[in-house]
């Protein structure tokens, strides 16, 4: 990665929870590309876990977000407006669904549970987007995480499916509104890694063999994959690339 892709840049890199996350990995690449980064956690008992990795990439913003709580998201964007005056690029992140749900059956998924899942997962991502377009006065690139289950029905992956599929047509449709303003909305669809929150599906160890063994490529990605894309998606070299969901995967998702 080249060390001025993303130089003079902006970011906010919302997501981390320790270094086995996706949005840690996105955050180590896009620093060492020039970027300067602002880093939310989501709570005090997050806080221990991130701090030290706010450190690391020198983030001069470091702020609690929990995306449910509007206050929060309020002062974030209102810290980054009196301090940067700009925003370059978003990063999100984050997904959730309570264990009960996401380890049960679609049709016996609760309606709190599945609210739960698409508030936090999905509807999260409109509502950051709806903050960050006003910094975004010179265009920008927002960036979400989806998954091949999305598309496919992957054993385990259950209620999580219908969730990241709403969130792929998300990004379709905030693509075409924030596009006259030059910001331009992508999803990145990574092959499975052993994230902590990949941990919360089961038999996820046989996801990743099967993903190994499958894959043209025959081995996984790792954060660093991940974290190339999103520096070249955030970067004005993608000025053109805006409503897709592109694969980090070694190819996985052309196998059948």
């Amino acid at each position: 990665m080249t060390h001025t892709l993303l130089e003079g840049k902006k970011g906010l890199i919302v997501g981390i929870a320790n270094e086995q996350s996706i949005a840690w990995g996105c955050a180590r690449i896009m620093r060492d590309a020039g970027a300067t980064l602002a880093v939310s956690y989501l709570n005090e008992k997050a806080k221990p876990f991130v701090q030290p990795l706010a450190e690391r990439v020198e983030a001069p913003i470091f702020m609690p977000l929990d995306v449910r709580s509007e206050e929060q998201m309020q002062s974030l964007f209102q810290k980054i407006e009196k301090e940067w005056g700009r925003l370059d690029f978003l990063i999100h992140s984050i997904a959730f669904a309570p264990k009960a749900d996401l380890h049960g059956r679609v049709v016996d998924s609760s309606v709190g549970g599945f609210t739960q899942a698409m508030d936090i997962s999905c509807h999260s991502l409109m509502r950051l987007a709806k903050g960050a377009e006003p910094l975004m006065r010179d265009g920008g690139s927002i960036l979400t995480m989806s998954y091949y289950g999305a598309q496919k029905v992957v054993s385990n992956y259950n209620m999580m499916g219908p969730v990241k599929a709403a969130l792929e047509s998300s990004v379709a449709y905030l693509a075409v509104e924030l596009g006259p303003a030059k910001i331009r909305v992508n999803a990145l669809s990574p092959g499975p890694i052993a994230t902590r929150a990949a941990s919360g599906l089961s038999d996820l160890d046989n996801l990743l063999s099967v993903a190994e063994g499958k894959s043209p490529l025959r081995h996984l990605i790792d954060l660093e994959d991940v974290g190339n894309l999103a520096a070249f998606l955030a970067s004005d070299r993608a000025r053109a690339i805006t409503g897709g969901v592109h694969y980090v995967d070694c190819g996985y998702e052309v196998v059948d």
